[in-house]
């Protein structure tokens, strides 16, 4: 369980800095700061859950609780959701695409489940 959640923060952790280069340099060229602002709320979200992801691994290497387990896949679930959606919204301004009502909808649920993680994790050490 810990080296599966080990990798996807490794891997999420190296995603969020190429995608924070890229909203720095190439994107500030493409689209208003609103919209920039948006996808950079999504990279630091998905920053702050690789550090959770990380707190998942270490916390399930010692106590192997379904808890931990439960709460990272939550982390995962709701970072590709809550920040995905918000890097989708934003590049699809590029080109004045519109954007999909149903993508609206896909942030708070994303949102939920990251909250859902935080609650699991609390669960986790609460009966370690």
């Amino acid at each position: 369980m810990t080296k599966h959640f080990f990798f996807l923060a490794a891997l999420l952790g190296g995603l969020c800095v190429a995608l924070g280069a890229f909203a720095a340099h190439r994107l500030r060229e493409l689209l208003p700061s609103d919209s920039v602002a948006v996808f950079e709320t999504g990279v630091r979200y998905q920053m702050y859950h690789v550090f959770a992801l990380f707190i998942v691994g270490f916390a399930g290497e010692r106590t192997p609780l379904h808890w931990f387990r439960w709460a990272g896949n939550c982390f995962v679930a709701g970072t590709l959701l809550f920040s995905g959606s918000l890097y989708s919204i934003s590049l699809l301004h590029i080109g004045d695409h519109p954007i999909p009502a149903w993508l609206g909808i896909i942030t708070p649920m994303g949102g939920l489940l990251l909250i859902a993680g935080w609650l699991l994790l609390i669960i986790g050490f609460a009966r370690r």
